[in-house]
């Protein structure tokens, strides 16, 4: 193994040598191969009883409860989904970590719409008819449907590394949940809020159901609109100025002229009376003819009207129309009544004529304008859409089919009109108009405001719900921020809560109507029959029993209308708190509620109402919201454009841990991005942190307790480290109880890559491989290094949650997981703004240092900065702010000789200004021989002949460790 000269040549000693260097040892793989490792882990934790040692362990500890909005029963799990609930588990695990008992209840939605339908679409390809079917059969049916969801998607939110007590769920379907609604629906019953009215809510044709606003999403439509002359029969004007006038509207909903009752105007709207001169082709109105509109929009009214000319007969306010009444454009045609002209505030010019029809069953504002005023609320249209058999002219025509039969008929009128010499009435113009239009979110199929009557909770009155709500929320946190905004105003604003369906899955509104009186039957006593019926049989009892049952003796049950309605989902999910909350171990009001932005007008607002209109508090003390997922250019995720992201397809190529770090890398208070090249990125960030883990593996092999330092005795380096800890270690505490975890784990990241990586592990590689076991900078290294260990393992705990599990056992086994430990407890004295500050000064001047080192080895002076040596001037301050400073070995070159320059301005500390470019750091080949054991090259290599080629510092650390000398080697 020797050479044939004297002394062993350089190879040859750096192989005899090469075994005496401490080199980092570790069972910690390089390439973590998460998508085998992962599933390994979860049979471990269930085969090791984990959840039940840490349910053990939450003994006697503060509570903590994060009340898990329940995602619907209904497919697989898409990234939304991962993104909710990998956002919940870190909170759920640092706080775990932080010192709270967590326990988190995960629960499923499975009432519902969107199972009907799905159950109906294997009736449709089988040619059944579902209205043929048995209620009871079709329940169970949409009960077997969600149970065998819930379960896939309890596996796929499993392999994503979610902690929770599977075993223990909750699900809407369940019996218990089932009482338990039927009981928060009593609840407002006994209390008065429940009311049953006939009022316009949103209702789909397809499906046949009243919507909730959180089921409706918006498409452009393309609408034909309409202008439709009203002649005025009653005219209280001055001067009899609405003589032989007819009044003209525009509205986009042709199909509900069959319901109009009145008109609307604004009372501080100017409007004129306007005479018809010339007209163009295609014009309705002939010349002579008179109408009202706003003055504003007389230009718009003749360009759509074909009117070329015209003249002002009449300037009137709005306030002058009071009392005037209008003949429905279809008198003489079965509808022969009134048609009054109300003041509306919420009339203005901004399109149309300034002039609003209503139709007081298809339209809000129309039903509430109506309501006050004494105009009657006619039911026109079916629950199918079409026009219901008593409505002239139009009977059985489906709404979306009606413009042209509406048209054609309003234009028989103008023509008829014109005729006759009378005042214009009838179709006065048609165009079309492309607008954003509600649509079911589940049938894609535009909907309608139709009146019915329904099952309202009041939101105004008597300990009124709006007010009430808006009070509770003023003690409630919101991360971000500005999203109290969104829900106040939501609050604010929405109608009567409509909480009937007109479909068969889900908990009937369990309730009796005596019919002589129309009165809703509130009585304690029913209700509770009804609960404990449904508590041991399911809601399927309000459909198996007889009415008597639950009416109790003393009634007749012919005297009741038992209502079948089913409960709005909303509300079930809004419920949850009083079947899930308030158990041991489980808080109400909740700490948190964390769901996405839609939840506003979803989960969040009706919680909210269920639990102050029930209890009069709001069931979360703190709400956090996250945006949306977009592909990588911003698009909406979409199969027909390709760029859905599965997270069972990043489980199965990347890992769960991956997508855990894309969550929390991400801006989750704003829409996120995701992608092919985004999950690349997060790989590679995946990657340095896993390194970064696996190099204090290695430095940690054989460390025992017995070699740590005291943190008075560390140098100046390793207290500057546990300084950076302690500001991160705040960083997560901060995180833990304001649950604004933006910018955290990016925080981590930066300080694994950028001070340790990069810096402290660069200068302190030489210490650990090259200083001897007892070197009081060895054992300070890995002192530090044993405290990066613990606390980054348990930082990125929440988030790697099988990585830092395989970093954690690497080190101290399996029988303890890194989930059952506490975040490391960074003691105060580790704080120290100072000597941040000095770092921060000796870190700008060693980045000029390298800066010239590595134009040294652009220019080939030098291969590595080991080869290298540096004249480092410096002004007196700088000599004095930066003694005792070890320039050469935080440069990592063999030798910095500091020359001190009493005429020098300083360079380093304040920067270029002042300073003398003689004072920049000038580098040179080291003189001497390599080292053959660390490197260096130093001028006293090779002065130990016991130990040839090697420096003095590792000729004692070969002699202490009992190797044997080279020398002795070589003349064997």
């Amino acid at each position: 193994m020797t050479s044939s000269s004297s002394e062993p040549d350089k190879t040859s000693l750096a192989d005899q040598y090469r075994d005496t260097v401490f080199l980092p040892r570790t069972t910690f793989p390089m390439r973590g191969n998460l998508p085998q490792q992962e599933p390994k882990w979860l049979e471990k934790w269930r085969a090791g009883g984990l959840d039940e040692r840490l349910k053990q362990q939450a003994q006697g500890r503060p509570v903590f409860t994060l009340h898990d909005g329940p995602p619907y029963a209904n497919g697989h799990l898409h990234i939304g989904h991962a993104l909710n609930k990998i956002n919940k588990d870190v909170i759920n695990r640092a706080h775990r970590m932080a010192g709270y008992a967590v326990r988190y209840v995960p629960g499923w939605d499975c009432h519902g719409l969107p199972i009907e339908w799905k159950v109906e679409e294997g009736y449709r390809k089988a040619k059944r008819d579902k209205d043929s079917v048995p209620v009871l059969e079709f329940r169970a049916e949409c009960r077997s449907y969600a149970g065998n969801w819930l379960n896939i998607q309890m596996e796929e939110f499993q392999r994503l590394g979610v902690q929770a007590e599977w075993q223990n769920r909750y699900a809407t379907m369940d019996f218990s949940s089932e009482a338990a609604i039927a009981e928060e629906i009593g609840r407002f019953l006994l209390n008065g809020k429940l009311y049953r009215g006939l009022r316009p809510v949103m209702w789909s044709p397809v499906e046949k159901t009243a919507l909730a606003e959180a089921e409706i999403e918006y498409h452009d439509h393309t609408s034909t609109t309409i202008l439709v002359a009203f002649p005025v029969v009653k005219d209280p004007t001055p001067a009899h100025a609405l003589a032989d006038v007819s009044v003209v509207i525009w509205t986009t909903t042709p199909w509900t002229i069959p319901g109009n009752r009145a008109l609307a105007y604004g009372p501080e709207i100017t409007y004129v009376v306007l005479r018809v001169d010339e007209t163009r082709e295609g014009a309705m109105l002939e010349p002579g003819a008179r109408v009202l509109v706003a003055e504003a929009l007389v230009e718009s009214f003749c360009a759509e009207a074909h009117v070329s000319a015209h003249h002002i007969l009449y300037t009137l306010p709005g306030s002058a129309l009071a009392g005037a009444v209008c003949a429905h454009p279809l008198r003489g045609a079965g509808y022969d009544f009134d048609v009054p002209m109300l003041a509306g505030e919420f009339v203005t010019t901004d399109a149309g004529t300034g002039l609003v029809h209503q139709a007081p069953a298809h339209g809000e504002d129309d039903f509430m304008l109506c309501r006050a005023n004494g105009v009657d609320v006619p039911e026109t249209v079916l629950d199918d859409g079409t026009y219901a058999p008593w409505v002239p002219g139009f009977a059985g025509v489906h709404v979306f089919k009606a413009a042209d039969v509406v048209c054609t008929t309003l234009a028989s009128v103008m023509e008829r009109a014109n005729a006759a010499g009378t005042a214009p009435a009838g179709l006065v113009g048609r165009g079309q108009i492309v607008h954003s239009y509600p649509h079911s979110w589940r049938s894609r199929a535009p909907i309608i405001y139709r009146a019915t009557p329904q099952w309202f909770i009041r939101m105004d009155g008597e300990n009124a719900l709006r007010e009430n709500a808006l009070k509770a929320l003023d003690n409630v946190t919101f991360v971000p921020a500005q999203a109290r905004n969104r829900l106040t105003s939501m609050i604010r604003t929405r109608p009567d809560w409509c909480i009937s369906r007109q479909r068969a899955w889900g908990v009937p509104i369990a309730v009796f109507v005596e019919k002589r009186t129309g009165e809703v039957l509130r009585d304690p006593a029913v209700m509770q029959r009804v609960v404990d019926a449904f508590r041991s049989e399911g809601a399927d009892a309000w459909y198996t029993s007889e009415p008597s049952r639950f009416l109790g003796e003393g009634r007749n049950p012919d005297d009741y209308e038992q209502v079948f309605d089913i409960v709005d989902v909303w509300f079930e999910s809004g419920s949850t708190h009083a079947f899930v909350l308030g158990r041991p171990g489980l808080s109400f009001p909740a700490d948190l509620y964390l769901e996405g932005s839609d939840q506003h007008r979803g989960w969040f607002q009706s919680s909210l109402l269920e639990s102050v209109g029930t209890r009069g508090v709001s069931p979360f003390k703190a709400v956090v919201t996250n945006g949306f997922v977009l592909d990588e250019q911003g698009r909406k995720m979409s199969k027909s454009l390709g760029n859905v992201i599965a997270p069972q397809d990043v489980n199965d190529s990347m890992g769960a841990d991956v997508l855990r770090l894309w969550v929390m890398n991400s801006d989750t208070n704003d829409d996120l991005r995701i992608g092919k090249e985004i999950l690349k990125q997060q790989g590679e960030l995946y990657r340095r942190l896993r390194n970064t883990l696996r190099w204090l593996l290695g430095g940690l092999d054989g460390f025992t307790d017995a070699e740590v330092v005291p943190y008075a005795e560390l140098p100046e380096l390793e207290r500057w480290v546990l300084h950076r800890l302690s500001e991160l270690g705040g960083l997560v505490a901060r995180a833990v109880e304001t649950h604004e975890w933006v910018g955290v784990y990016p925080a981590l990241h930066g300080f694994c890559t950028t001070d340790l990586s990069a810096f402290y592990f660069d200068i302190r590689k030489d210490a650990l491989y090259c200083d001897a076991p007892s070197s009081p900078t060895r054992r300070a290294v890995r002192t530090v290094l044993d405290v990066l260990h613990r606390c980054l393992s348990t930082w990125l705990a929440p988030v790697l949650v099988f990585t830092a599990e395989e970093a954690w056992a690497a080190r101290f086994g399996e029988q303890a997981s890194v989930h059952e430990q506490a975040f490391f407890d960074l003691p105060a004295e580790w704080t120290d703004t100072d000597l941040d500050e000095r770092w921060a000064r000796i870190r700008s001047v060693r980045r000029i240092i390298t800066t010239e080192i590595e134009g040294a080895r652009r220019a080939g002076t030098i291969g590595s900065s080991l080869q290298a040596q540096v004249e480092l001037t410096f002004s007196e301050e700088e000599a004095s702010i930066f003694a005792g400073v070890n320039w050469g070995e935080l440069a990592i070159v063999s030798h910095v000789e500091v020359v001190i320059d009493p005429t020098s301005s300083s360079i380093y500390v304040d920067g270029d200004e002042g300073g003398d470019l003689h004072g920049a750091p000038v580098v040179r080949v080291a003189e001497g021989e390599k080292c053959a054991r660390c490197w260096k090259v130093l001028p006293e290599t090779g002065s130990n002949p016991a130990y040839p080629g090697v420096c003095p510092r590792c000729a004692d650390v070969v002699a202490q460790n009992g190797f044997a000398s080279v020398s002795a080697q070589a003349g064997a």
